[in-house]
């Protein structure tokens, strides 16, 4: 089943990821894990420089679920340009999208993939209303 990144949606960071020779697999492509990697770094760096982590009362950003698209093969040596959108928050949630192009080609989107985000209140395992703060962020 492919889930497809929807048009409506807010361009918000993104990020050049060195691939590594260890992202490779025995075929000689980046292996299907290091997507998701890149994907997390991305979304993950976005977190920091916005201030999104976790407070001090242990509220913060939980991913529920994530997946990714794959349509062309991604080699060594060079780089990941990884792209970083959001839409559709809802009263707890946000969906992050996040497409994959090699630096060198520009334009040509060789993975896409996404992630639901769940603000959540960890001392108490619950689901807690986004942050005015953050649903301006990611609306």
């Amino acid at each position: 089943m492919r889930i497809e990144i929807p048009d409506k949606k807010k361009l918000i960071f993104e990020r050049s990821i060195a691939i590594r020779w260890g992202d490779m697999d025995a075929m000689g492509h980046l292996n299907n894990a290091s997507y998701f990697r890149y994907m997390e770094t991305c979304r993950t760096d976005w977190m920091q420089a916005a201030g999104c982590g976790s407070n001090k009362d242990g509220e913060g950003p939980v991913i529920v679920n994530a997946f990714c698209n794959f349509y062309r093969q991604i080699t060594y040596p060079g780089e990941v340009l990884a792209k970083m959108y959001v839409s559709e928050p809802g009263r707890t949630t946000f969906e992050t999208w996040i497409t994959m192009q090699r630096s060198d080609d520009p334009g040509t989107v060789c993975a896409a993939g996404g992630a639901t985000t769940i603000w959540v209140d960890s001392p108490n395992q619950k689901a807690k209303t986004l942050p005015d703060w953050v649903r301006t962020l990611v609306s």
